[in-house]
């Protein structure tokens, strides 16, 4: 995580921070096109670290949002529920194959850039891999428990 607040750092961004050692990087910028600083610090972490890193932006408030959403079903049940965060919306072949996944044990709601994953199973048991889950949605993805969602929107917020 130190290596990546430096890289950050060296592109230029300020108050770099990261937060839950799984990638999430707060930064500021006056820059204001996300597709433009995706590409920017995916080719700039692909050259320093030697392979492609997914790279996904989301602003506070866009974040806040994907925190709160209303997704049906969401705590019922004991389902852990995850935010597969994507760089676009799903063309209607994704979401087709996106839905083949589903089960009862697994459940998808799409939601702007956003998947919702309810899972019975749980993410380390889910029979949905990564790699499938990408090959569905036909672009990379990067996924973050709900929890963790709300604990960076609160970081962002002030609080933590």
């Amino acid at each position: 995580m130190v290596r990546l607040r430096t890289e950050f750092g060296r592109l230029g961004f300020t108050a770099v921070e990261t937060f839950i050692a799984s990638g999430n990087v707060i930064f500021e910028t006056r820059a204001r096109r996300a597709p433009v600083l995706e590409s920017r610090i995916a080719g700039h972490l692909e050259e320093v670290l030697g392979f492609p890193v997914a790279t996904f932006l989301r602003t506070p408030d866009a974040l806040a949002a994907v925190a709160v959403a209303s997704v049906p079903g969401a705590g019922e049940g004991g389902a852990s529920h995850y935010v597969v965060f994507l760089r676009g919306p799903l063309s209607p072949g994704a979401r087709t194959a996106l839905q083949a996944l589903a089960s009862p044990v697994n459940r998808f709601e799409v939601q702007g850039h956003e998947v919702h994953w309810l899972s019975q199973a749980g993410i380390g048991k889910a029979e949905i891999s990564t790699a499938q889950l990408e090959k569905a949605l036909g672009q990379p993805a990067t996924i973050r428990n709900i929890s963790s969602v709300r604990k960076l929107v609160a970081r962002l917020a002030g609080g933590l």
